[in-house]
């Protein structure tokens, strides 16, 4: 259940905060910025995290889920199923936001690739780390 409560906090998080990121430079923003321009970047994701995780919640925890069936498996270890969730959320979130806007090619895919990856692993990273894990029985 730890799990899931690590997923659910972290992911939409850092998701929203990266999803911020990408759209204000895919937009263009990050061109001419000053210093007061990136404190109204501050403002604008403490204003919008309700919706990150309005909509960000069930995503997180489906990643979260993916991470959970991964654990029980004996041959995936902790740095795999890192990166295995990773991989997952990066596809889901690329193809989620990637046709978003007129923009498309390989960054706008990587970006909102990351978008995905990112969460994943720092989440799966915190329940390997700070959650304790149930250990497979031994073998009498």
């Amino acid at each position: 259940m730890k799990r899931y409560l690590v997923f659910a906090l972290v992911g939409p998080f850092v998701g929203g905060f990266l999803l911020l990121l990408t759209t204000t430079y895919q937009s263009g923003y990050w061109t001419q910025t000053s210093l007061s321009e990136v404190g109204k970047l501050f403002v604008v994701f403490f204003k919008t995290l309700q919706y990150s995780y309005l909509f960000g919640f069930l995503p997180s925890l489906m990643i979260g889920a993916v991470d959970d069936i991964l654990m029980h498996v004996r041959r995936v270890g902790p740095v795999l199923r890192m990166l295995l969730v990773g991989l997952f959320a990066f596809i889901l979130a690329s193809l989620t936001y990637g046709s978003r806007g007129s923009d498309s090619g390989a960054v706008q895919f990587i970006l909102y690739g990351l978008v995905g990856f990112v969460p994943a692993v720092l989440s799966s990273w915190f329940v390997h780390h700070y959650v304790e894990e149930p250990q497979p029985a031994a073998a009498s």
